[in-house]
């Protein structure tokens, strides 16, 4: 028997049931283990994964069948815990790792649990996801947040996890210069990511002025647009070069296209790393024996391992902040999740959605993501200034006004 309140709602969560097709509808919970706890959830963000089976009902080899509830990047508080669970309590605050491995096989054993084949991760086909008003979860895989961060923060902590990750199989410091290609959601956290390992100088590049700018702001040195034309990268890669100032000791493809990890490759210096982030091909073309006879390490990453504690940490400190990475806030309603897919496919300034749950019990009026002002949609604050960007009629502008006076512009 669980410790804690008993809920007699009927959980709902949003299900993907056909391709572009989104249902909010019942869903069932496992019973509830002693070492697992019950959590409703507060903050679910929209990852390009989840974007990319609910157009094509598959990622990779990760085909979906059958009915599936949707989201992975999640936050939310302790309901009720396990008979055996120790470590929280109901109301506790907790970012919720997504993936379960067998923890018995030996990469398991080794430390490597992120490659286990029998990896049971949220929303990869047929694991159901957290895009939920409650799941239930091992305990061991949700990890409590400090007073200073909000849910929404630690649902970022899943994206900040790859970056993470990254920089430890890449071995980023302070004597590694860095070169980042897309910036898209997870270049824009490596950014952060790679500064807070100490890199000295981060170089960004992308095929997008508005993304390139949002990089800029968030503290990259150089930035650099590039063309999609394979025979551009040569000129680009002097220009990549000349605003680094500086040899690239490391490269992160961030996209995973033939260019850029053509790019990435060329430009970085002999006896340097590119350290593959980005799956955006499953199979490439690329200059290798070129890199090889320079001895360029490329390096590969899958997810994430042990990385809630520090991005936590770093979150606490201040060292990063997630913040103005999320642009758009959404209910959970059917016609307001579907709204939040919608905006994450369609890219443009969105970068990180997120949707969550109306509460009234909770003290929060709207969407209980963390935020009082629900209405807010479309806008992102500048880290160097506090300054508000709200998207307006497609022009991004500076203003300061009341949650609701920004709905009625939009």
């Amino acid at each position: 028997m669980g410790k804690g309140g008993q809920s007699h709602e009927e959980n709902m969560a949003a299900w993907l049931v056909g391709i572009n097709t989104l249902k909010i509808q019942p869903f069932k919970l496992p019973p509830l283990g002693p070492h697992d706890v019950k959590v409703r959830m507060k903050a679910v963000g929209i990852c390009g994964s989840d974007v990319h089976f609910l157009k094509t009902l598959r990622l990779a080899d990760f085909v979906v069948k059958e009915p599936m509830v949707i989201g992975h990047e999640c936050a939310g508080i302790i309901e009720e815990v396990g008979s055996e669970v120790k470590n929280l309590v109901p109301g506790d605050r907790v970012a919720l790792e997504p993936g379960i491995s067998c923890w018995r096989c030996n990469l398991c054993k080794e430390g490597r649990y992120n490659l286990c084949d029998e990896m049971k991760f949220f929303a990869t086909p047929p694991v159901h996801g957290s895009l939920a008003r409650q799941v239930v979860h091992p305990a061991d895989l949700c990890f409590k947040l400090p007073d200073n961060l909000s849910l929404e923060e630690g649902a970022m902590c899943e994206p900040l996890s790859v970056a993470v990750h990254a920089c430890r199989r890449a071995d980023i410091g302070p004597e590694t210069n860095v070169l980042i290609m897309g910036a898209g959601p997870i270049g824009l956290v490596t950014i952060l990511a790679a500064r807070a390992f100490g890199a000295p100088r981060i170089v960004i590049v992308d095929v997008d002025e508005h993304r390139l700018s949002v990089a800029k702001d968030l503290g990259a040195d150089g930035v650099v647009k590039v063309s999609t034309n394979m025979q551009d990268i040569p000129e680009e890669v002097e220009k990549i070069c000349e605003v680094m100032g500086a040899a690239v000791h490391v490269s992160f493809d961030c996209a995973g296209f033939n260019k850029t990890m053509s790019t990435a490759l060329t430009a970085t210096r002999a006896g340097g790393r590119v350290c593959l982030v980005g799956l955006g091909h499953n199979e490439m073309t690329v200059p290798l024996t070129p890199a090889a006879a320079r001895e360029v390490d490329i390096i590969g990453i899958f997810r994430y391992k042990n990385t809630w504690p520090l991005c936590i940490e770093l979150l606490r400190s201040g060292k990063i902040d997630v913040k103005p990475l999320i642009t758009h806030r959404f209910g959970f309603s059917q016609e307001e999740v579907e709204e939040a897919f919608e905006t994450s496919a369609r890219g443009g300034n969105a970068i990180k959605s997120s949707s969550g749950r109306l509460t009234r019990e909770s003290g929060i009026i709207g969407v209980a993501l963390g935020v009082t002002n629900p209405l807010v949609v479309g806008w992102w604050r500048s880290p160097k200034d506090g300054t508000v960007h709200c998207a307006t009629k497609g022009q991004a502008e500076r203003v300061h006004l009341p949650a609701r006076q920004w709905k009625q512009t939009l």
